[in-house]
């Protein structure tokens, strides 16, 4: 099936990963988000959640093989 424009652009342009998405993979709050990635210089920083770095992996994966099946479906 080919896709429109709309709907091939919609999917690239939603690619990005938001807040909720990030803090839902993290099972932390938005804020605690937010705040880990506040300069440490910053009063409200706070260190980033335990054990992050495989979650956010998944995470970045995830969304990598969204776009690749995107662009399979492309053709080009």
């Amino acid at each position: 099936m080919a896709l429109n424009f709309r709907k091939a652009t919609d999917d690239l342009l939603g690619a990005s990963i938001s807040h909720q998405e990030l803090a839902d993979a993290l099972s932390v709050s938005v804020a605690s988000v937010r705040q880990a990635r506040l300069d440490k210089s910053a009063k409200a920083h706070r260190n980033a959640p335990e054990g992050w770095e495989p979650k956010v992996a998944k995470l970045a994966r995830s969304k990598a093989a969204g776009l690749v099946r995107l662009a399979d479906r492309l053709g080009g």
